[in-house]
């Protein structure tokens, strides 16, 4: 049944498969976190992980070992400095080599918006300037048929699963998300295979506010329950940034051994929160 509220641990073992495209979308704000730790509790391996601005979320995944290859646009630690792990398995091979496919901010919402229409491909003016198409061999030109105007283009975004935080759903699987909105609702929508929404809560009744994001049930595989999902990010109108976790990763990120140890007390040894479903707030 579609939109149908699970368990996080059974979305994810459910549609998360090794070797998947897999996109965790939030910009800023809405960060799926605790998703990405279920998929590092799990122990999926080979995938292509697709994010706009890959974070520490991402950092864990790839230093975990869960990534083959990162498509992606601008990455670091906001308002920090780098990504260590990151840099480690480029730069290293550590946990394992990792391929990537970099691109611009707008061309990568482009993407998402055609994969969302099931078009093959997205236009933009772009890359002017930039010397990112002789490092990427999928950022080419098309010409317009009408003007003659030379275009860039790129492939459309179809993640075999496309992950996101919003602040409710209801009983019927219906999401609604407000704030800093980025691309989820175009990553649910290109997913080819599954999307899954974590939420703050379950209410019996949306209500929107001016500018927010109804998502429909009928294009999502799974919703899950899950307080506090996005943390350390935030969640507008639920609780804050934490920004001194963002200062404190860059410390723990840069030693491996320090790595690892943080994963296994605070991600791998500690069971997830959200194995069933929380009791809708009424």
């Amino acid at each position: 049944m579609a939109g149908r509220i699970v368990a996080l641990s059974e979305a994810i073992a459910a549609h998360v498969r090794d070797g998947d495209s897999v996109a965790l979308e939030g910009f800023t704000h809405l960060i799926p976190h605790e998703a990405g730790h279920e998929i590092i509790r799990q122990g999926r391996r080979g995938l292509t992980l697709i994010r706009m601005t890959p974070d520490v979320i991402y950092d864990q995944l790839i230093g975990m070992g869960c990534a083959k290859r990162l498509v992606f646009s601008w990455g670091g630690n906001p308002g920090v400095g780098s990504l260590h792990r990151f840099r480690d398995a480029i730069e290293n091979g550590w946990p394992a080599a990792l391929a990537i496919e970099e691109y611009s901010h707008a061309a990568m919402a482009a993407a998402y918006a055609a994969g969302a229409a099931n078009l093959p491909f997205a236009t933009l003016r772009g890359f002017v300037g930039t010397d990112l198409p002789t490092h990427n061999s999928n950022v080419r030109s098309v010409t317009c048929p009408f003007t003659g105007e030379k275009l860039a283009a790129v492939p459309a975004l179809r993640p075999d699963v496309s992950i996101v935080h919003a602040q409710q759903a209801d009983r019927r699987g219906n999401v609604l998300i407000w704030g800093i909105v980025g691309v989820q609702k175009e990553a649910v929508l290109a997913a080819r295979r599954a999307a899954i929404v974590t939420v703050e809560e379950v209410v019996d009744e949306l209500r929107p506010p001016p500018q927010a994001v109804v998502i429909p049930n009928w294009v999502i595989a799974a919703v899950c329950p899950a307080p506090g999902g996005a943390r350390p990010s935030y969640a507008q109108g639920y609780y804050p940034r934490d920004n001194a976790f963002y200062g404190t990763w860059d410390g723990i990120a840069r030693d491996r051994i320090g790595f690892e140890a943080w994963m296994k007390a605070n991600v791998l040894e500690k069971a997830s929160v959200h194995g069933t479903p929380a009791k809708p707030h009424v």
